[in-house]
């Protein structure tokens, strides 16, 4: 699977049932060259322009199950939004 693949698909948060919208990023480590998390920006945000920007860093050992249209993550929401 590459990266573009991931970016298509729904990240859903199966504790809340929430969708956290879509991947725009990875982090990974450049010594393993493993993912180390995916990027999620938070839905409802219009390029920074509306309040803060914030983003879900989650990773890749919250990702429960990669399917064809969804990413199914258990993640507690609070614990890794990022604010900038």
């Amino acid at each position: 699977m590459r990266v573009c693949d991931l970016k298509q698909k729904e990240v859903i948060n199966i504790c809340t049932c929430k969708s956290l919208g879509c991947p725009l990023d990875v982090e990974f480590d450049p010594k393993t060259g493993c993912l180390t998390a995916i990027i999620v920006p938070v839905p409802g945000k219009l390029c920074g322009l509306f309040g803060p920007v914030s983003e879900y860093v989650i990773p890749w050992q919250c990702i429960r199950q990669i399917g064809e249209d969804i990413i199914l993550v258990e993640i507690k929401e609070e614990k890794f939004l990022k604010k900038e």
